[in-house]
């Protein structure tokens, strides 16, 4: 297969998850109304995941806190993938399964929204740090893919893409996230034009 064609057939299968993702318009309009409602009341947006879904939660939690597109006040939220002093800690000390879990405990309340990226729906640490986030009575929700694996009986909200192939499923992730931040800005830009 020439490269062109290696990237058609890329591109392709990407179309092809794309156009399965007005499925979840009503679970992201419901996502948003809670993100909103927790920002409103004082709350924040926590973000985890591993690997390719660690570095889609650090982007999501700048696109938030930094801006989007419009000029805004900063949307609280943080990553828990981004200090290697607690991560690398918690990891030797106890263990890498409950290193987001951890963090829940100690940063999270019941106003919040954690939010765990997982493609297979099976990462133990972030199952955990969902499982601490119900404790605490913030709202859990998954951001997974394939069948939703276990975390989908652990969310409150569970968005799960159909999809076996993880670059995919980490494309609607982002995709997904993206939107969130875009019906933030909406939202502000109609408020601001009345």
């Amino acid at each position: 297969m020439s490269f062109q064609a290696h990237y058609l057939s890329s591109l392709k299968r990407h179309q092809a998850i794309f156009e399965t993702l007005d499925k979840h318009a009503q679970d992201l309009v419901t996502l948003y109304q809670r993100c909103a409602e927790s920002v409103q009341n004082g709350g924040k947006l926590i973000f985890c995941g591993n690997g390719g879904s660690a570095a889609d939660s650090q982007h999501l939690a700048a696109e938030f806190m930094v801006r989007y597109k419009a000029e805004r006040a900063p949307i609280r939220a943080i990553a828990l993938t981004t200090d290697t002093s607690i991560l690398t800690a918690h990891s030797n000390d106890y263990s890498f399964d409950s290193v987001f879990a951890r963090q829940v405990q100690g940063l999270a309340d019941a106003k919040d929204i954690v939010i765990g990226l997982s493609t297979s729906g099976n990462s133990p640490n972030v199952n955990l740090a969902l499982k601490a986030a119900n404790k605490l009575g913030a709202y859990s929700v998954a951001f997974t893919g394939r069948d939703g694996g276990e975390v989908k009986d652990i969310a409150a909200q569970s968005i799960i893409i159909s999809c076996d192939e993880t670059a995919r499923i980490q494309e609607a992730h982002l995709f997904m996230g993206h939107w969130l931040c875009e019906a933030f800005d909406h939202t502000l830009e109609q408020k601001a034009s009345h």
